[in-house]
């Protein structure tokens, strides 16, 4: 999968992670995220440092300081609710010294490591089939500029008060 960015959803304002699968279908696989996942998947994208490491930071340099590799990125399930809509799921693969481990993650964590440490992202051909969708190539590149602009606008405001119960 290609990690085409973060997007905010209009008029709710909530951000949706999208993915396009490389390849001859190139089917776009949206996932709404929350706010902070976002802003850390896009200061990743955009060479960001925060003075001190985020969350996603912490874990690529706990990794490193074990020796662990992530390997890959897997969504490898979309599980449906009752009330409508699903929840996806996720599953880092790490190199702990020739050791292969799975770790059960959200998406968004694990993209948001996988942008970090270089690690190539996958979805289950399931997930794929049930949750994404072929997208026109968009010719209108001013467009979808201008929703990134919003979208970096929202996060330079964003603090981590704004998300406190």
């Amino acid at each position: 999968m290609e990690l085409l960015g973060v997007k905010l959803e209009l008029p709710v304002n909530m951000p949706v992670l999208l993915l396009r699968e490389q390849g001859d279908d190139r089917r776009v696989l949206p996932i709404y995220i929350a706010q902070p996942e976002a802003q850390s998947i896009q200061w990743a994208l955009e060479g960001k440092e925060p003075p001190r490491p985020m969350t996603h930071d912490l874990m690529r340099d706990l990794l490193n300081a074990l020796s662990a590799r992530v390997t890959r990125v897997v969504i490898t399930e979309l599980r449906e609710s009752d009330a409508g809509g699903g929840t996806f799921f996720a599953e880092i693969e790490l190199d702990a010294s020739g050791r292969e481990l799975r770790v059960s993650s959200r998406p968004s964590d694990a993209v948001a490591l996988a942008v970090r440490v270089g690690a190539p992202i996958f979805a289950e051909e399931a997930v794929l089939a049930a949750a994404a969708s072929a997208v026109e190539e968009d010719d209108d590149a001013e467009e979808q500029e201008e929703i990134v602009d919003q979208f970096r606008e929202f996060l330079d405001d964003v603090n981590p008060e704004d998300f406190a119960s």
